[in-house]
């Protein structure tokens, strides 16, 4: 199965703070990465150098045949084809919700706005909204404004949907509405990394689960591998904290 994503001994300094150190990894087409961690572990980091809101310190990113990381990069592209869903919507409120899902294949991709509009409902349709393309985000609860998220990244039609922390917001029954999406997207072959806590969802759509602590990946495995038979004694620890809680 070929690479989605390569991320090659990647650092990334703030001034004096070590936010990554060395991290590695490997996405495949279709593979849904769990990363896990306690606040701070570099985990946001990580993704925001994978579609370059921030700049690494060294190391390189590969997204298919395209480095990231290069001086000539094409920032847009990269974009592009990195769809990220964050812990705030970030919607525009004062356009609708298919005007908030068209706007950057419009702007961006030159889509003719009636094309950009019937894919737009398609996406609706595929997140649960069809009856609230007209509507505000103010109009509509949180995890209504994250499914619009996430179809306004899948609008691009982007090659990794990045997604941090999307459901920390929320509370449980709107972080099931959007959850369930995101299990569908996985089901349907869509090359996912996902920064979260919720561990039901890793264990049912993740494909790899990665433990972060102090900058670094830890220990990666399967989700059977890492919740029943984790081998370093980091892990063991956060985990015994997380399930216990």
């Amino acid at each position: 199965m070929p690479s989605r994503v390569k991320v090659i001994n990647v650092s990334k300094n703030f001034d004096d703070v070590i936010a990554l150190r060395n991290v590695s990894l490997e996405v495949k087409k279709g593979d849904v990465f769990f990363i896990i961690g306690s606040s701070g572990s570099g985990k946001s980091t990580l993704l925001r150098c994978i579609n370059r809101l921030e700049n690494v310190s060294s190391g390189d990113i590969w997204i298919e045949e395209d480095l990231v990381t290069g001086p000539k990069a094409n920032i847009r592209l990269i974009r592009e084809e990195t769809g990220m869903v964050f812990q705030s919507f970030n919607l525009f409120p004062h356009l609708t919700v298919i005007e908030n899902i068209t706007l950057a294949p419009r702007i961006v991709k030159k889509t003719d706005p009636k094309e950009a509009e019937e894919n737009a409902r398609i996406l609706l349709k595929r997140v649960g909204l069809s009856d609230k393309e007209k509507a505000y985000p103010e109009q509509l609860s949180g995890g209504q404004q994250q499914r619009v998220a996430i179809a306004r990244a899948l609008a691009m039609n982007p090659k990794v949907m990045l997604f941090d922390e999307p459901t920390s917001a929320l509370d449980p029954e709107m972080t099931k509405e959007v959850l369930d999406v995101m299990l569908d997207l996985a089901k349907e072959g869509m090359t996912m990394i996902v920064v979260s806590h919720e561990m039901g969802f890793a264990k049912a759509a993740a494909t790899k689960v990665v433990y972060m602590d102090d900058a670094e990946v830890i220990e990666m495995g399967t989700p059977d591998e890492l919740f029943n038979n984790p081998k370093k004694e980091r892990t063991q620890r956060f985990l015994k904290n997380v399930l216990r809680a």
